[in-house]
């Protein structure tokens, strides 16, 4: 089932996730909690952070688990989605540094990495609630567009598709790691809830795709409508495009 959430812009999809996220940690203080990097959710964990700070929320139980990480990369490097969740949310609240979790972008062998990573989260149970993004092409995670989609947590070749759009975050494309770790389609598919945000008229064709009865791994996001608890917050460029 998709719940649609359509608002007029990016400021208030930020909001509208915030305000979905912390009602799930309210409720459930130790959730086991999905995470997204990416421009998409910055604002949202900035509204997080706020909240935090005015005593709103408390993350001290809270375990996180982060979708993907590029590969290889120095966790040091100013583009490692460790980096980025330090910078963006986890340095400025107080959610215990052990309780949060990434795949190992240093790891020699990114298979057994890969394993080690999904055992971990098969071992918690799973997620309580998956935050994602949507790419351009309809990718969620690194679960690029492809004939057959892996069902764990697998180093995945990212398209030219991809790798352009992330060209922004480094010195130059050649710069981008042309592979990552990242959750399957089964791994994200067994969270209690999901919720994907979206924001832009780029992002149209992909939410577009979400709005009828056809699934294709073409487009691995139209898996989700398998699901029975995704909500989708988007604001009109992306819905309407």
């Amino acid at each position: 089932m998709m719940n649609w959430i359509v608002v007029n812009d990016e400021k208030e999809m930020a909001k509208a996730g915030a305000d979905f996220l912390l009602s799930r940690i309210i409720n459930k203080p130790e959730l086991l909690l999905g995470l997204a990097t990416g421009s998409t959710p910055v604002g949202m964990y900035r509204l997080m952070i706020e909240a935090y700070r005015k005593g709103e929320a408390d993350f001290s139980r809270v375990r996180t688990y982060n979708l993907d990480e590029y590969y290889p990369i120095l966790k040091s490097d100013v583009n490692s989605y460790v980096r980025f969740m330090r910078k963006n949310l986890f340095d400025h609240i107080n959610i215990p540094r052990e309780n949060t979790h990434l795949p190992n972008g240093e790891a020699k062998d990114g298979e057994a990495e890969a394993k080690a990573y999904e055992a971990m989260i098969a071992e918690v149970g799973y997620m309580d609630v998956q935050l994602l993004g949507i790419g351009q092409n309809g990718h969620i995670g690194f679960n690029e567009p492809d004939d057959k989609l892996c069902v764990n947590t697998h180093v995945t070749a990212l398209t030219e598709n991809t790798v352009a759009a992330n060209a922004r975050f480094f010195d130059s494309p050649d710069c981008v790691p042309k592979h990552a770790l990242t959750m399957g389609i089964g791994t994200i598919m067994k969270a209690k809830e999901i919720l994907l945000l979206a924001n832009g008229k780029n992002k149209h064709a992909a939410i577009e795709a979400l709005k009828d009865d056809t699934v294709t791994t073409a487009i691995p996001a139209t898996l989700l409508k398998l699901h029975p608890n995704v909500t989708i917050v988007c604001d009109k460029a992306a819905f309407e495009g």
